[in-house]
Formats: structure tokens, sequence, C-alpha cells
């Protein structure tokens, strides 16, 4: 492959890290799912899958989050724990051109 690639100039080939979730919106929609039902203790199989789905739906009712993932996490600190607890569905997911 690095052959290949050398030979196309046109092409440029940008070596990422083995595991980066902030960059993969999809993980970030999946920590947001995840918040809505952590800590909770589910009396049957069939109240998780319910509040999962009400998790997502949620998420597909609001773009205005998708558009966030997109963007990426809306904090740059170092400390994973520290962003966590700094997001907040009214501030770093919003898309800055939706209405609030």
């Amino acid at each position: 492959m690095k052959q290949y690639a050398q030979r196309k100039d046109w092409l440029t080939i940008i070596q990422l890290p083995s595991y980066a979730p902030e960059l993969n919106p999809v993980e970030l929609l999946w920590a947001h799912a995840k918040e809505k039902i952590a800590n909770r203790a589910f009396r049957s199989i069939h109240e998780l899958h319910q509040d999962v789905k009400n998790a997502l739906r949620y998420i597909q009712r609001h773009p205005e989050l998708l558009i966030g993932f997109l963007a990426g996490p809306a904090s740059n600190s170092a400390h994973p724990q520290q962003a966590r607890s700094q997001r907040s569905v009214g501030s770093a997911f919003r898309c800055p051109t939706a209405s609030p």
C-alpha cells in the first residue's frame, strides 16, 4: 500500500492512532446514549431495551446533537473524566447555527 501511495502524488495517507474514539462521531453518540441509562438497575431485559430505545429516540429527535457529534467533542481537556463532567446537552453538543 505504501508503494502504491508513493506512486500517486494525489494520494495522501494520514496515519491515525489505533484507537481514537474522539475522531469517531459514533463513539460520541454511544457515550451520550449510555449516559442516559447509566447507574440504573434494570429489572428485566425489556426494561433495558425500552430505555435504550428512548435514549436513541431522544438523540434522533434532536438533530443538533447529531451535528454536535459530527463536529467533535466541545472540550479539548486532557482529562477525559473532566471533559465528561463538563459536557451537557445544552452546551457541548449544540450546533452553533441551531436555534436555542
